[in-house]
């Protein structure tokens, strides 16, 4: 079994749609115009980042914020992709071995301050902003960069213009880790057992699963 913090969100939203979506793969949800315009800010600003790529005018408004991301010392990692193994080894995003994985859209290792920062882009609303995937990703910044001590995270929402932040020391990872073996503990267990029992939200209106019961197309 392997995850993601995307899948296991996922799972814990409705372990019925995880099944259709990520196991039997029966199911690919249509790609919205919301999802296209995060795909298209995280190509740009990677870009922008990298090489000094003109923004497309529709980014533009975010120009300042990105320039003062470029400004932080260290070395700049677009889009990079980390995998751990279960033991909490570091290991290759595609191995044999990996146990989860995620992608940093952008890395700022800062070798000499033993630092890192890690943001993640948003193009959505900020009104319940999701820590945890901040801090899962500065677990994964611990286990492939040990030398570094902090880690500083942040959601960037880029249409409202608006940071979550988060920070982690290299004290505070057993913890955190421990955290997540608990939840994913579930997940495993509907691995094992091959029970996949659905969760009734309200969500269930736009469910593209349309065989589950509690889908009011069923």
């Amino acid at each position: 079994m392997k995850w993601s913090y995307s899948s296991m969100k996922l799972f814990e939203q409705c372990p019925r749609k995880y099944f259709h979506l990520r196991v039997l793969k029966d199911i690919v949800e249509p790609e919205s115009e919301a999802m296209l315009y995060g795909t298209r800010f995280h190509e740009a600003a990677e870009l922008y980042i990298k090489d000094g790529t003109q923004l497309p005018p529709q980014f533009s408004f975010l120009q300042e914020t990105l320039d003062a991301l470029k400004a932080k010392p260290g070395r700049k990692l677009c889009e990079h992709k980390m995998g751990v193994t279960k033991d909490l080894k570091p290991c290759g995003f595609h191995d044999k071995d990996m146990w989860v994985r995620g992608i940093a859209d952008l890395l700022i290792i800062d070798d000499d301050g033993l630092k890192a920062w890690v943001i993640d882009y948003k193009t959505g609303n900020d009104k319940y902003p999701d820590r945890d995937q901040l801090i899962l990703m500065s677990l994964m910044v611990f286990a492939h960069f040990p030398h570094i001590r902090q880690v500083n995270s942040a959601l960037l929402f880029v249409v409202k213009n608006s940071m979550v932040k988060h920070k982690m020391t290299i004290d505070d990872k057993d913890f955190h880790w421990w955290r997540y073996r608990e939840r994913v503990a579930k997940l495993a267990n509907s691995f094992a057992n091959n029970v996949w029992n659905p969760t009734q939200t309200p969500l269930c209106n736009w469910c593209d699963v349309k065989t589950c019961e509690f889908n009011p197309k069923h």
